[in-house]
């Protein structure tokens, strides 16, 4: 029996489906033919297994990989920093993968494929800097202000079952006084108080843990400062542009910005990039609902607060809205502007071709 690998072009393209505990590898010819396939272990030893496997059969023209922001980060790391051409790719469409199921080898190879054939061009980000710093901060403020905001519901939903005289005497406080209130009850024990005293307890409680996030918050925030400060002082002196903000589309562009290659690359990352929607006579544009949605409403907060203070927005708004355009479609026509002149910021000695 002859092995197909040495009927084949030294040119390979090889394609990973990755998992939590495995990865697997498919290697694909110039002609799309396979070659071979192997599971490995998601460990650096798994890594190094996979690198030795693709590198000895052939002279690898691209690699592509599933998730290679999450279960896939560990082996891009690896195979970037041995020189190899990584791309992203895509889950398989759906429709193809009703046609012929699915399987690990199965995507796998459709990883390649699509390495092979151009559908899979994008760049990973190489999560090795500040940008990567941002993220892991900026997600966790998310979720502390996601449970300040439910901790803050639920302190009031309480109040409004409250019994009295307990409910009079915190209806109307405002949050600042409501919190600080409710955090120096001291309630008889539960055990003879009864419901007065499973109430005061719960508010307590809740307060504190309101309090306790609210430093929480406070405290990544000005780890966020520091960390975009230096990673981009222009961006921070643009109109509009906070310290949120600014790290969300940081994250947006990663540590190695020059992957995005163009202004309008950096607006399809953000989803501002309107798409094609053309059909015979008619020409038109739908909106783009993809791309990364975080750095979509950071943009959407730089435009709101630029029509409060920036005379050049609220000039446009002004005159689109005279030529009929609506509030929405110019607020998506001003995201679009911004995301252009951002990329000029963080890109100030790149000539754009587009």
């Amino acid at each position: 029996m002859t092995d197909i690998s040495t009927a084949v072009s030294l040119e390979i393209f090889v394609g990973v489906d990755t998992h939590k505990d495995t990865h697997h590898a498919a290697i694909i010819d110039h002609l799309g033919r396979p070659v071979a396939d192997h599971q490995f272990d998601a460990t650096p030893a798994g890594y190094r297994k996979l690198l030795s496997f693709i590198t000895d059969a052939g002279v690898i023209a691209s690699v592509g990989i599933e998730g290679t922001g999450t279960y896939g980060a560990g082996l891009t790391r690896v195979l970037t920093e041995a020189g190899l051409p990584v791309v992203e790719v895509d889950k398989p469409d759906r429709r193809a993968r009703r046609a012929r199921g699915k399987s690990d080898p199965v995507d796998a190879y459709a990883a390649a494929t699509a390495a092979l054939s151009g559908r899979a061009t994008t760049i990973p980000k190489t999560r090795d800097g500040d940008s990567e710093a941002l993220r892991f901060l900026s997600r966790t403020r998310a979720l502390a202000v996601k449970a300040r905001a439910e901790a803050l519901t639920a302190l009031r939903a309480m109040i409004v079952a409250a019994p009295e005289p307990l409910r009079g005497q915190l209806r109307h406080l405002t949050r600042t006084d409501l919190i600080g209130t409710c955090a120096g009850l001291r309630p008889d024990p539960v055990a003879a108080g009864g419901i007065l005293a499973a109430t005061k307890t719960a508010l307590r409680s809740t307060a504190r843990r309101i309090t306790a996030l609210s430093e929480e918050i406070n405290a990544l925030d000005t780890d966020l400062a520091v960390l975009t400060r230096r990673a981009a002082p222009a961006l921070l002196a643009a109109p509009g542009i906070g310290i949120v903000t600014a790290a969300e589309l940081l994250i947006c562009v990663g540590d190695n910005p020059d992957r995005l290659r163009s202004e309008a690359a950096f607006a399809t990352s953000c989803g501002v990039a309107p798409l094609p929607a053309s059909s015979g006579k008619i020409c038109r544009h739908r909106l783009n609902r993809g791309g990364n949605r975080q750095a979509n409403r950071a943009l959407h907060t730089i435009v709101i607060s630029r029509l409060k203070t920036d005379t050049r927005t609220r000039d446009y708004m002004a005159r689109r809205t005279e030529e009929g355009k609506t509030k929405r479609e110019i607020i998506r026509c001003l995201k679009r502007y911004v995301a252009r002149e951002i990329y000029r910021v963080l890109h100030p000695t790149q000539v754009d071709s587009s």
